[in-house]
């Protein structure tokens, strides 16, 4: 899963796909390079950003999916968002997965909308929103409670009509540094659930905390815990530098 964010805000990228056509040329270098998904977002969820309004993501993401999908018709598109009518505009014109960084706690009718149209919805472990998530990394055991969340978010998902789901721990969504490496470490405690397991570890500011603290320089430890992550479980893994990723791809795809 490749990453494409059309934001001038985000951690690692803000700014730099800004612009349609920018966004829409990265994002058919992914694909020509040889991604399976686009995640397109256009609300950055970096711990303390801002919310923008529904017509301002709409503004943001709806012309870069109608040219990519004009010139990619059969690429697999998702989009990062949790409001119900970002995913109803965006499911309309042919998306195919609704990425809720809340699970479909912040706004319940995203469920619904993403159950209506068939769509693949992946939950997402937080906790309150970005702007203050990391004042809520206060847990007893970590893996247990964001498993007792998976359940009840799948329960609710199942029931509302959603059959294809993904499930993302959120490592650094809420999370303290010790948090993340025992997720990465722990991920198979997840797999039990029957859901593939989605990881977005790419560039995160833990890294920059133990490792390299110039995000532009995080790309090779990123790639060393996303293969950990598929070690232990990952099946789909979202990242910034798909060359990176796509040399252990192959790797592994000749074990």
């Amino acid at each position: 899963m490749g990453i494409l964010n059309v934001t001038p805000d985000s951690f690692s990228d803000g700014g730099k796909y800004f612009n349609t056509e920018e966004a829409v040329k990265s994002a058919l270098l992914m694909i020509d390079q040889g991604v399976d998904i686009i995640d397109i977002g256009g609300e950055s969820s970096r711990p303390g950003s801002d919310p923008v309004s529904v017509d301002e993501e709409l503004a943001r993401v709806v012309p870069v999916i109608e040219k990519l999908l004009y010139l990619r018709p059969d690429a697999i598109l998702s989009v990062d968002t949790y409001k119900s009518r970002v995913a109803k505009e965006v499911l309309d014109m042919g998306v195919d997965i609704i990425n809720d960084i809340s699970g479909g706690r912040l706004d319940p009718e995203i469920i619904l909308t993403a159950a209506k149209y068939d769509a693949t919805f992946v939950i997402m472990h937080s906790k309150s929103v970005p702007k203050d998530m990391q004042q809520f990394t206060d847990y007893n055991d970590v893996i247990a409670e964001i498993k007792d969340f998976f359940i009840e978010r799948i329960e609710t998902s199942r029931q509302s009509g959603i059959k294809n789901i993904f499930l993302d721990p959120g490592i650094g969504f809420a999370k303290s540094v010790e948090h993340n490496y025992r997720i990465i470490n722990k991920l198979h405690e997840f797999s039990s659930l029957g859901f593939p397991l989605l990881v977005g570890l790419s560039r995160k500011s833990f890294i920059g905390q133990t490792i390299e603290p110039d995000i532009e320089k995080r790309d090779f430890p990123s790639a060393i815990l996303e293969t950990i992550a598929i070690l232990n479980g990952a099946k789909i893994i979202r990242t910034h530098n798909i060359a990176n990723f796509l040399t252990v791809k192959k790797i592994f795809s000749n074990l």
